[in-house]
């Protein structure tokens, strides 16, 4: 595997679907992704993947059943496996997402949100 950089403006200059997780690098087993956000997720969790969200530009919601974390622009969190959430994003949100590689965007919840294959960008 070829080690470059990888310039995160540029690439999530290359889309601006939402909620549509594109790949940008992997390490150990692990997937880097790069996704926009914008509206309501569906509520959903990980039987087996830990998820970490750092936000990249804006402001995310995440809301879990018992309360709801801010997120703004620099600041990260990570999802445990098991607790169900849902991120949410009153207006466009750039984030970057680490998660085993094994990881559905939508968990156990199947959607029209549901992207079992990622594209690499």
């Amino acid at each position: 595997m070829k080690s470059e950089k990888v310039n995160l403006v540029e690439k999530l200059s290359l889309f601006s679907d939402y909620w549509n997780p594109r790949l940008v690098a992997e390490l150990n087993g692990q997937h880097v992704k790069l996704v926009k956000l914008k509206g309501e997720f569906v509520w959903h969790h990980h039987d087996d993947e830990d998820e970490l969200f750092y936000v990249l530009k804006g402001q995310l919601k995440m809301e879990y059943r018992d309360r709801t974390e801010i997120l703004n622009e620099g600041e990260l969190i990570v999802v445990p496996k098991g607790v169900e959430h849902r991120p949410v994003a009153d207006e466009e949100v750039h984030i970057m997402l680490f998660e085993p590689a094994s990881t559905i965007n939508t968990g156990t919840t199947e959607s029209g949100l549901t992207r079992d294959k990622i594209e690499s960008i």
